[in-house]
């Protein structure tokens, strides 16, 4: 990741325009999965911005990883209607299958779990949307039973893909 040749156009169309840290860094996340040290201080660099206000901006907005997340970002809802109809169970059970709490990731790197305030699906809840490479995926109607088996479908998939391309 050290040559950052993907963030250049970024860099590019935002570096001088003032007031547009918070763009470079969501679309240096959504690059890389996180903002690493090297990646602020390329931006610092690059924006003539200090890396100690860079620093500032990143750790200040929840929405800034400053480490690397699984696979799978599975993100849980905890708005109204999903917490009335039982998202801190479906939490729980997520939590206890995959021995991660909120903001954590497995030790495998398949799974990063992350609360979010609303994901707009309210007729679904409770709801969790997982976030890979490949697109997300909107899971409704939730059970603990139900969760444990739609993970498990997930990293079985990840693990069917690995095979067949030999890694």
């Amino acid at each position: 990741m050290s040559d950052f040749k993907e963030l250049k156009p970024v860099l590019d169309k935002y570096g001088k325009v003032p007031g547009s840290l918070i763009t470079i860094l969501q679309q240096t996340q959504d690059i890389y999965g996180y903002l690493s040290k090297e990646a602020i201080e390329h931006i610092s660099l690059a924006t003539g911005i200090k890396a100690a206000k860079i620093y500032g901006v990143a750790t200040f907005y929840a929405q800034f990883r400053q480490s690397p997340i699984g696979k799978y970002l599975i993100m849980m809802c905890k708005g109204t209607a999903c917490h009335v109809n039982g998202a801190d169970f479906i939490e729980e059970a997520i939590m206890e299958h995959l021995g991660i709490r909120d903001g954590e990731t497995t030790e495998d790197g398949i799974f990063t779990l992350n609360n979010v305030a609303c994901l707009g699906c309210c007729s679904l809840a409770p709801v969790m949307m997982v976030k890979s490479k490949d697109g997300d995926e909107t899971y409704g109607n939730l059970t603990k039973d139900n969760v444990k088996k739609i993970l498990n479908e997930i990293k079985s998939r990840g693990q069917e893909v690995e095979a067949a391309c030999g890694l």
